[in-house]
């Protein structure tokens, strides 16, 4: 059996990690003896004709994907695109989007076969070894499918007990060196589930109210098979990393036995965080701790059972900076029953913290409480457009903000960022450009390059040429920069960079050139579909 898995493209500033889910499917599916191939358009160019060449020369047997609402549309698109080019495949698609919306998925979609619903590994794993037989279908649990123009639910699965019974993420099959070129971070789950009730979160629908842990162990593990591949980086992706004082230091404490260096960001709640748990991170090698703080009216709060107050964020944000740890916090603006005055009562809040912070646009997606009970909350939701739903514009509005009027805020807020931006492009044509201002120009102008090389395939269009005399580097540097109109200079220092780096390797056999990614500790051998 052979199965490819999609990752579906995903916007550059959302900062896409390697697939994580992906990369679980893609173990339980080698562990029960299949071939697997991940095929990454988030850090690769996408189309039609290019996915048409990966199917014909990996020739699967199943396609796969996963979603969440805001690329949703492009999962389906991948979907049908496949199943037109090979009829013969079966298609599958998991995630948040699906799982709340498989009946509309599966009725606009007759070339997805199955949808699996919620946590996916158990169910992936039985459903393989018989999928080619529809009628066996109906014993799995946590799956839906279409039959004869009806919808088929089967019995819902439970969650996965242990989570320790869990391969590790087949990362191996992920072209880590791109991501590692724009310098995104690894990620991974310590545990899954969330106890809280936010109405506008789906994490306790997707994983359950009840936190369930990885060992010590097992996580500390995982973590040395990352370091292996040369990744320095890495972000705790649960939902509450601390919900439980005692399992993080013991994660903490596994790290330091071993002795693993590496840096580190995690998410969290501010009331479940003191400076001792802070300062146990931040020994292990945390650098940076976001919270949810999501707004500064407490009736807000309240509103949205966020469970938490402004003194207890107050409290955490202190805590966190005196152990030495960055702090981001994020709010979200539209939430039900917003005014100019809780709007307002956000900014002050996000000021007095002095802490790094950001704002969303409440985005309402299929599974979450504040949508299937709108009728209860003030608020409108304006679109079901799944392309809009990526919480960086408004698409709601309350009985008094607009959705114009909450652009207008983030706008508004976002304006000293920008300022900073054209200050820092003044000074440099000024010749007055302090360092800090430097660093962060080459900085942003080094990932607009990097993923302009990575997001149109450049490497595979201009990397294979005739030796001819010149320094391959040079002639590489020399092709890029006409392709993408940078800066050659700048072209120079960016992509030479990355050969030292070790993310680019070259062959030469007699004349030839060839320049490719690596792919983790080998080469990236898969078919170059883009030349």
């Amino acid at each position: 059996m052979r199965i490819a898995l999609i990752d579906v493209p995903y916007p550059l500033q959302e900062a896409p990690s390697p697939p994580l889910g992906l990369s679980y499917v893609a173990a339980v599916c080698e562990a029960a003896g299949s071939e697997v191939a991940i095929f990454d358009y988030v850090l690769s160019q996408y189309n039609p004709g290019k996915l048409q060449r990966d199917l014909d020369a990996f020739q699967p047997d199943v396609v796969g994907t996963t979603a969440v609402t805001m690329n949703f549309r492009r999962a389906e698109e991948i979907i049908r695109e496949a199943k037109h080019h090979r009829p013969s495949l079966i298609t599958m698609m998991g995630g948040p989007h699906v799982t709340f919306d498989f009946e509309n998925a599966l009725r606009d979609n007759p070339e997805l076969d199955i949808v699996v619903l919620g946590e996916g590994e158990e169910t992936v794993s039985e459903l393989i070894p018989v999928i080619t037989d529809r009628n066996a279908w109906h014993q799995i649990k946590g799956i839906a499918f279409m039959e004869e123009g009806q919808i088929h639910q089967t019995e819902p699965r439970p969650l996965i007990k242990d989570l320790d019974t869990l391969p590790l993420p087949s990362r191996h099959l992920i072209p880590l060196s791109r991501y590692q070129a724009l310098g995104y971070a690894v990620t991974i789950t310590t545990s899954r589930g969330c106890p809280n009730l936010c109405i506008f979160c789906l994490g306790r629908r997707m994983v359950g109210l009840k936190v369930r842990y990885r060992s010590a162990t097992r996580i500390a593990d995982e973590i040395e098979a990352i370091l292996s591949y040369g990744l320095t980086r890495i972000n705790v992706a649960d939902d509450l990393f601390t919900a439980n004082k005692e399992r993080v230091r013991a994660v903490c404490n596994e790290i330091g036995r071993r002795g693993l260096k590496f840096g580190w960001s995690a998410w969290s709640r501010v009331n479940t965080v003191d400076k001792e748990t802070l300062q146990i991170m931040r020994d292990a090698g945390c650098d940076s701790v976001g919270f949810g703080i999501e707004s500064g009216n407490q009736e807000m709060l309240k509103r949205v059972k966020k469970g938490t107050t402004l003194e207890k964020a107050r409290l955490a944000v202190r805590a966190s900076k005196e152990v030495g740890l960055r702090v981001h916090a994020s709010f979200i603006i539209g939430l039900p029953g917003e005014t100019p005055e809780s709007m307002q009562d956000s900014a002050r809040f996000a000021e007095e913290l002095q802490a790094e912070h950001g704002y969303h646009l409440l985005a309402p997606f299929p599974g979450t409480t504040v949508r299937e009970n709108i009728s209860e909350y003030d608020l409108q939701i304006l679109t079901n457009d799944w392309n809009q739903y990526d919480a960086n514009h408004a698409i709601t509005r309350t009985s008094a903000v607009s959705a114009e009027d909450a652009d207008a805020f983030v706008a508004e807020h976002n304006k000293r960022w920008l300022k900073q931006w054209d200050d820092a492009i003044q000074h440099r044509r000024d010749g007055q450009c302090t360092e800090a201002e430097l660093m962060m120009l080459e900085g942003q102008s080094r990932t607009d390059l990097i993923y302009t090389i990575l997001s149109g395939d450049v490497l595979e269009k201009v990397g294979c040429f005739s030796k001819n005399g010149c320094d391959p580097m040079t002639n590489l540097c020399d092709r890029i920069a006409a392709f993408t109109g940078h800066d050659r200079e700048f072209v120079g220092r960016c992509v030479r960079s990355l050969e030292t780096a070790g993310y680019l390797k070259c062959d030469v056999k007699g004349t030839r050139v060839e320049w490719y990614w690596r792919h983790n500790n080998a080469t990236d051998r898969r078919p170059l579909t883009a030349r």
